[in-house]
């Protein structure tokens, strides 16, 4: 029985510029600790027949796959605002795998080794962090919420070099594609026009093939991409997601969240929570990630500037009315998820005032994000005297007259707030007990989190340590590994 691969390498046949041909470097002694059975069944993948010694040589890159063709992508990046040429440092592409006619996807290995890209870099990656990716994306995946998705993590038996020695690892990650904002921004500072046409052809022909046809295609496709971005960050917000490092690199031009850095889960409400050790600005708060879209979005823009139209001045024009489009956008959009997580049906003008209002209770009261709105679903997961406070009372009589209009139930709100609504959500020191564990080996803690945060809309039995806050994000800090 054949494990299924079937690899059509698209953007390998891309000019050199776009890439480097290189095979992942060997390691000493793989051995396969976490595997994704589920997403391989998705991806009709067979690996039954497959023991774990011989998973561990392919998903370390020991051993290559039938049809694979392995690449370093080329890319740029405003990282932290500033402009960098950077390129995959410690990542190979192995190819596109075809699940049927339509749905293909990238498998990458993230931790590979060295290439043209990795400039002073080892190209290894630590166990903490790959683990930490696996399990933040499948609990983005259970969310509903657009995402790259870990198939593999192999320990490598090497060690690798950050403030400490650590375990060695390589992940197996799975996109729509890794073509980033970034891309765009490595094509457009060579400034051959011709370069730029190839790669937005390309990208409208694997993601936005409706867009083929049109008159516009460029336009179109900006305002494709700002609408993917849109969702995209308005799903971070809806859940107290902060992915902790939005530089243009980190967009994917395919709308899914990529790169799990220093990223986690905001528990006390408050809009300025930053986790990333590197963010000493506030740059990519929780409160700054519609702006920061918009912002990454507006560089791309610029890299479409010369096929948007000849005359540059109208291009301008034409690419600026479209950015601007934004904060009208998402202020509704972000407005309709909050009427959602409040079970509230129809419009009305002083929703906004009565959402605001119970933002700022929160805020003032350090109450937690998730578990405010499972207490209005009648979830009573953990007592807090402050949902007894006058000023939360008398909100909640407001919104409780907002319930009963535009012919609203019960049953209607409590379904709607409910499928938006998590129960339970990565917490930081859920996540870091279980990585804890596995330094000794022992992975049954992640894999009963992941259990937990694949279905995250459902009632589970026992899982009260999954809801509960912690004093841990008082000083908490992540890093983002390399």
């Amino acid at each position: 029985m054949t494990i299924g691969w079937h690899f059509d390498n698209t953007y390998s046949r891309l000019p050199n510029i776009f890439r480097e041909e290189i095979n992942p470097i060997s390691v000493g002694n793989p051995e396969l600790v976490m595997f994704n059975n589920e997403l391989a069944k998705d991806l009709k993948l067979n690996f039954s027949q497959t023991n774990d010694k011989d998973l561990a040589k392919i998903f370390s890159g020991n051993s290559l796959p039938d049809g694979s063709n392995s690449i370093a992508q080329a890319y740029a990046g405003h990282q932290f605002g500033h402009f960098t040429m950077l390129g995959d440092g410690r990542a190979v592409l192995l190819g596109e795998h075809l699940v049927d006619e339509i749905n293909r996807f990238d498998i990458q290995l993230k931790g590979s080794g060295k290439t043209a890209f990795s400039r002073n870099g080892d190209g290894r990656a630590a166990l903490g962090p790959m683990l930490r990716e696996y399990i933040i994306s499948e609990a983005m995946n259970g969310l509903k919420i657009s995402t790259t998705r870990s198939l593999a993590v192999v320990k490598t038996g090497e060690k690798v070099i950050r403030e400490t020695t650590l375990p060695g690892a390589i992940l197996t990650r799975v996109a729509k594609s890794h073509i980033r904002v970034g891309t765009f921004q490595y094509i457009a500072a060579r400034d051959k026009i011709d370069e730029l046409q190839i790669l937005t052809d390309y990208v409208i022909n694997r993601h936005y093939p409706n867009l083929k046809n049109s008159h516009n295609k460029t336009t179109d496709l900006l305002n494709a991409v700002l609408d993917q971005q849109l969702d995209l960050v308005v799903n971070w917000m809806r859940v107290g997601f902060i992915h902790g490092v939005m530089n243009t690199d980190n967009m994917s031009i395919s709308g899914e969240t990529i790169d799990y850095g220093p990223c986690a889960f905001m528990d006390t409400y408050d809009p300025k929570t930053v986790f990333s050790s590197i963010d000493q600005m506030g740059r990519y708060a929780f409160c700054n990630q519609p702006m920061i879209t918009k912002w990454n979005l507006s560089r791309f823009a610029e890299c479409l500037i010369p096929l948007i139209d000849k005359n540059q001045k109208k291009a301008i024009q034409i690419a600026t009315e479209i950015i601007n489009s934004f904060e009208k956008k998402y202020e509704e959009k972000w407005l309709n998820m909050m009427r959602d997580k409040l079970g509230l049906y129809g419009f009305e003008e002083k929703d906004k005032f009565l959402i605001l209002d119970l933002l700022t209770w929160m805020h003032q009261k350090k109450i937690d994000y998730t578990n405010t709105f499972c207490y209005l679903m009648n979830e009573k997961i953990e007592k807090d005297n402050n949902y007894e406070d006058n000023d939360f009372q008398n909100w909640k009589k407001r919104w409780n007259e907002r319930l009963k209009t535009n012919n609203n139930s019960p049953e209607k709100y409590n379904k709607l707030m409910r499928s938006v609504n998590p129960l339970v959500v990565a917490r930081n020191h859920n996540v870091e007990e279980a990585l804890k564990e596995a330094e000794k080996d022992n992975y049954k803690p992640i894999t009963r989190l992941i259990e937990v945060l694949n279905a995250p809309y459902i009632k589970h039995s026992n899982i009260i340590n999954y809801q509960a806050t912690s004093s841990l994000n008082e000083k908490y800090q992540t890093f983002c590994g390399t």
